[in-house]
């Protein structure tokens, strides 16, 4: 199974939708350069596909940009939520190892008010990363 990073997001705040760059730095053991969920902990870089994105039409969710659910990288190709934990990934030249598959949306959340239902803690995962460097727009995922 292989995958492409459709977008790289980051946000300065924690529950809110996350900006697109291009590239993005990833820092081992920490995540993302300028991400607000970046830190010495287990959920250091987030992934949602496109695939689970697209579930949520139908809901206030029609035309909504990537990052939206708080996603660092948005993919495409690759069914993330079925990879299990402890399974490293290549995402362009950085590798990270997933570490939690879902979570529970907290109270208050910006993201589940704006499109009422978030695919977030069904089919987002989550990782640390294991090797840092730049990802871009275009790069492909590979499970090692």
């Amino acid at each position: 199974m292989k995958g492409k990073v459709l977008s790289i997001n980051i946000s300065e705040k924690k529950g809110t939708p996350k900006t697109k760059i291009n590239p993005g730095v990833l820092i081992e053991d920490f995540g993302f350069e300028g991400d607000a969920h970046a830190g010495k902990w287990h959920r250091q870089v987030s992934l949602l596909a496109k695939e689970s994105i697209d579930k949520s039409k139908g809901l206030p969710t029609d035309g909504l940009c990537h990052g939206v659910f708080a996603e660092n990288i948005t993919t495409e190709g690759i069914e993330l939520f079925t990879i299990p934990v402890g399974t490293c990934l290549k995402v362009g030249e950085c590798i990270i190892e997933i570490s939690q598959i879902g979570k529970e949306c907290h109270d208050g959340c910006a993201i589940k008010k704006l499109v009422g239902q978030c695919v977030m803690p069904r089919e987002g995962i989550f990782a640390k990363v294991i090797k840092g460097g730049k990802v871009y727009e275009g790069d492909d995922i590979e499970i090692l």
